[in-house]
């Protein structure tokens, strides 16, 4: 909500949400999961339904919400739904089984649903002279609701228990009975006589009914889930640091071993050398972008709730991560290239920005940790064998052509081997040969000669 609103760090409305809720103490906390400690169980539920609370639904749906919770807790959360609905002028249709007296007398109607059938609708103080009209009367120390459940249950047994007519012998009153009943009883008969009388639609809002399948835009739906994005990507800048410094120390190292003054361009062993340098250069930087698995991963479980929602559609949550981790990936090759250039000299590669992707790729796709590593480890080695490097493309058997073309990898090296042995330095023919000895060195790797 903060991130959606420009140049403001909260809103009036999320902060009263938080405190009704019973957040403000846990506000700047991570909710946690498996590996770290977060907040509890009941504060979860409650983020849950603060994030319903801050958008612009008016009417909320809510299936068995005290479900893991204590009583304390389930009576917190729905003392706060009651707030913010009086408050906010909202409605709510909760339904919850066998509440304790106290959240049951928080409630302003009450719905009783057995067996298919609608037994009462209508405010909670008159259901239990509904049901003395019917011949039942609650004990005076026993719970509204647990009273309720056990005269609509078909046991004979625990219906008879609470029969209040002494004068008249007692008959098992089944819930269709009941429901039947309810449509004589006073409050019954009125909800009757309003359900059959149309609504008059010249009283109600033209926005009423709405066309929309989000609350916003397109552009806003982006806008806000860009400046999320980007408020993630703040949050872990230790991240992205890391691994700059992690790429300038292995480049560093790389700088020293592939050193100008050892390497040579006389032969075509001369040349392999350069292409291992290359591969390794391309490994490096896809490598780095591995901690992006472990990253999306830990982000699916809010997208999916969130997408399920309609909080926004999915390309609104990928487009982000596409639009400002593009610059870090070009960074990273550059600082890259500024470090190796001189010292090598090798010509940028473009087409590094694909290994991030793979790994939000696999992770989007295994969504475990677990399955992602596995599908991810085998990507990685899919692309590694069929980059062209370990295996040339003719050494490659008929049935894994496949995995050859669609390589990235491949692409990558092809591009950047192109680039480099059609270079000036490699133009020279070697004794007993008609092609320059950077086509040769191509053609040995099986690498295709042509710039295009």
């Amino acid at each position: 909500q903060a991130a959606a609103l420009e140049g403001q760090e909260a809103n009036v409305v999320t902060d009263y949400i938080l405190k009704i809720l019973g957040l403000e103490v846990c506000a700047d906390t991570f909710v946690g999961d498996e590996m770290r400690r977060g907040i509890s169980g009941g504060q979860k539920k409650r983020v849950t339904t603060g994030e319903m609370l801050v958008g612009p639904a008016r009417a909320l749906f809510m299936d068995e919400i005290s479900t893991g919770l204590d009583t304390s807790t389930t009576f917190h959360i729905v003392n706060s739904l009651r707030q913010s609905i009086h408050i906010l002028n909202g409605t709510a249709l909760i339904s919850l089984l066998q509440p304790a007296p106290e959240t049951y007398d928080l409630f302003d109607d009450i719905i009783l649903l057995s067996d298919g059938h609608v037994v009462y609708q209508g405010p909670r103080e008159n259901v239990l002279e509904f049901f003395e009209y019917m011949g039942f009367k609650c004990p005076e120390r026993k719970g509204v609701a647990d009273f309720l459940q056990e005269v609509m249950v078909t046991s004979r047994k625990d219906q008879e228990q609470y029969w209040a007519r002494k004068d008249e012998p007692y008959s098992f009153i089944s819930v269709k009975e009941l429901a039947e009943a309810f449509q004589s009883f006073h409050i019954g008969q009125k909800l009757g006589d309003d359900l059959a009388v149309p609504f008059d639609k010249s009283k109600s809002h033209p926005a009423a009914l709405t066309k929309d399948k989000y609350g916003v835009s397109k552009k806003e739906l982006l806008k806000a889930c860009v400046s999320r994005e980007y408020l993630l990507m703040k949050r872990n800048l230790f991240v992205y640091v890391f691994k700059m410094i992690q790429l300038i120390f292995i480049g560093v190292i790389t700088m020293t071993i592939f050193i100008r003054t050892e390497m040579h361009r006389d032969t075509i062993t001369d040349g392999g050398i350069f292409m291992g340098a290359l591969f390794f250069i391309l490994i490096m930087i896809m490598f780095n972008g591995f901690a992006e698995l472990a990253m999306t991963i830990l982000k699916l479980p809010v997208f999916y709730k969130q997408r399920d929602l309609l909080f926004y559609p999915s390309w609104a949550y990928s487009l982000p991560a596409l639009i400002l981790k593009t610059p870090i990936s070009i960074l990273e090759v550059t600082v890259w290239v500024f470090m190796s250039y001189y010292v090598i000299g090798f010509d940028p590669d473009v087409g590094s920005q694909m290994a991030s992707g793979l790994f939000r790729l696999m992770g989007g796709l295994g969504r475990n940790i677990i399955v992602a590593n596995t599908c991810g480890s085998f990507a990685l080695l899919t692309v590694l064998v069929m980059g062209g490097f370990i295996l040339t493309r003719d050494d490659v058997k008929k049935w894994w052509k496949w995995g050859y073309w669609i390589s990235p990898l491949m692409y990558a090296q092809n591009a950047i081997a192109v680039n480099e042995f059609l270079g000036k330095s490699w133009r020279h023919v070697p004794p007993n040969s008609t092609e320059p000895l950077g086509v040769l060195v191509m053609k040995s790797r099986g690498i295709f000669p042509e710039p295009h």
